[in-house]
């Protein structure tokens, strides 16, 4: 195959500043450490991370006509992100919010919805988006034309084909669930944060959320718990919690779609879970060092050795 992952959905440009305490009033100036631009989103966020880790990767999705676009396209080439199945779309902004992240590494938004409302993928597309072993969809919540029975027919192709399918989605609600639910039996790796997974489900508990998706038709579910480390629930039975590292969180935007970029590669390299899911949190927490969705991780071998190195959290 020509690529080892083929990445699809919500692309953005995330324009972010630290530490924010409080918005000035009025026309007033405040100033602060760090301003950065980053490609991100669920599917931007993870496609860049999946490069980085040294996977040959397909950028999949919809950015506008004007200069955000430019610099979201520079920014994914420059990483060595195949941009050929990216769609740019006429008289439609990028999709791009601004983040404004407080000191302990919160980010409330202001978010423009953009291109990626109008992003679809037409059949003429498939052998190329195709072309690759593992397909992530990430960003289900966001993607407006592309949830729904747009996705069921997406994912029911990828499976036809015989893909491994990874999943995560963003701003999820007890409504969001409408469009999860009919996806379920087409992902072989649910990877939700466990808020998400909460706030869809109803559920509690970590292993009852499992045991919701899982009943549903999910493969496998790799839920992230912040600074409680990961949990990993396979539809064969199998449980294993992995704690977190011990690190200092500076910014915690981008954090799950570095897991699912890790998650991924560990994937790709044939690791066993528990080695998967310390790689994958190794390349969250890495990027959770720093300031955007793109901080922190070099390299796979740094962050294999990031992975040995680093302490687990007492």
């Amino acid at each position: 195959m020509k690529y080892d992952v083929s990445v699809l959905g919500l692309y953005i440009l995330d324009v972010l500043g630290r530490p924010v305490v409080k918005i000035p009033d009025g026309g007033n100036v405040d100033f602060i450490e760090e301003i950065r631009l980053t490609v991100a989103g669920t599917a931007g966020g993870t496609v860049v991370d999946t490069a980085k880790l040294g996977l040959k990767s397909l950028a999949v999705g919809a950015v506008g006509d004007d200069e955000k676009a430019d610099w979201v396209l520079m920014t994914l080439n420059k990483h060595g992100v195949d941009t050929s199945a990216m769609q740019r779309l006429k008289g439609v902004p990028t999709s791009a919010p601004i983040l404004n992240v407080r000191p302990n590494g919160d980010r409330p938004a202001l978010h423009v919805r953009g291109a990626s409302d109008h992003f679809d993928v037409d059949p003429s597309l498939y052998d190329q988006v195709f072309d690759a072993p593992i397909i992530h969809l990430g960003g289900t919540g966001l993607l407006k034309k592309l949830d729904g029975p747009a996705s069921v027919t997406l994912l029911k192709e990828a499976k036809k084909r015989n893909r491994i399918v990874t999943f995560d989605l963003i701003a999820a609600s007890a409504e969001t669930i409408g469009n999860v639910v009919p996806l379920l039996p087409f992902i072989d790796y649910f990877m939700p944060s466990i808020e998400e997974a909460r706030d869809m489900s109803g559920q509690s508990a970590v292993g009852d959320c499992a045991k919701f998706y899982l009943d549903r038709g999910a493969g496998c579910c790799v839920f992230t718990l912040g600074g409680d480390g990961a949990f990993y629930a396979h539809s064969d039975g199998t449980r294993l919690k992995s704690p977190a590292y011990d690190i200092r969180i500076v910014d915690t935007t981008g954090y799950g779609d570095a897991f699912d970029a890790g998650f991924i590669t560990a994937l790709h390299h044939k690791m066993d879970t528990e080695t998967a899911l310390r790689f994958a949190q190794a390349a969250a927490g890495l990027v959770a060092t720093g300031l955007g969705s793109d901080a922190g991780i070099i390299s796979f071998d740094h962050t294999l050795q990031t992975m040995k190195n680093w302490k687990i959290k007492s």
